[in-house]
């Protein structure tokens, strides 16, 4: 008897241990509040360098995050709810800038094919405020 007791309670904290280690997954709103915590919004903009489209997140059907560092541009397509962050994006520019106009494609990640297209929005520049000391 004293066997299978401990038998149980062994399953038991086998069972649950990774469920208490498990942390909450941030929905893709979370994600992008996350990152622009601390950060203030400037004037929306039709187009950035691609230099700073180098960074680039994808948060599901959402928006898409460019940039790094101090100032981060966001833009929210006027078809965001097609925006997949398990899709491979293609971006066809037409000089060194990436614009609203620009076309984008979705391609399916595991079979490479064309699957959509995302109508970008203007780009909000987020910079990070100065703390003071």
């Amino acid at each position: 008897m004293r066997t299978l007791a401990i038998a149980l309670i062994t399953a038991a904290a086998l069972l649950t241990g990774p469920a208490l280690d498990a942390r909450p997954r941030l929905t893709p709103q979370q994600q992008l509040d996350k990152l622009l915590d601390g950060r203030v919004a400037g004037r929306p903009t039709s187009c950035i360098s691609n230099f700073d489209t180098r960074e680039m997140q994808v948060l599901d059907k959402t928006a898409i995050v460019y940039g790094w560092g101090n100032t981060i541009w966001v833009n929210v397509p006027r078809n965001a709810q097609d925006l997949d962050d398990d899709n491979i994006l293609v971006t066809h520019t037409s000089g060194s800038q990436l614009c609203s106009l620009d076309i984008v494609t979705t391609l399916d990640r595991t079979g490479g094919f064309f699957n959509g297209s995302v109508s970008l929005g203007e780009f909000v520049p987020y910079r990070r405020i100065a703390k003071a000391d």
